[in-house]
């Protein structure tokens, strides 16, 4: 793929990473729900990581420790869901 190419579209990733979390977040704020705000922590926190992914210029073997924040944006999601079905 093309750099030019490649740029525009972890562009359109990334920005649809940060619009998810402004919906969760919007969300939260009408419900109070903490998996609302979880989501919305972990859209954001993915979208991170792809905007450092994209403008890193790391090469792809030595990429790894960047996935750890996608890592702990897939934990967060994980727990919310789990106290949530533990509390109803």
């Amino acid at each position: 793929m093309s750099g030019e190419l490649s740029n525009f579209l972890n562009g359109a990733i990334t920005l649809g990473f940060w619009v998810a979390g402004l919906f969760f977040a919007r969300f939260w704020r009408r419900t109070g729900d903490g998996l609302f705000l979880a989501f919305a922590a972990a859209f954001v926190l993915l979208g991170l990581n792809q905007a450092l992914l994209a403008l890193s210029g790391i090469p792809v073997e030595e990429r790894s420790p960047l996935y750890v924040i996608r890592l702990i944006a897939f934990s967060l999601i994980i727990v919310a869901i789990v106290r949530k079905n533990a509390r109803d």
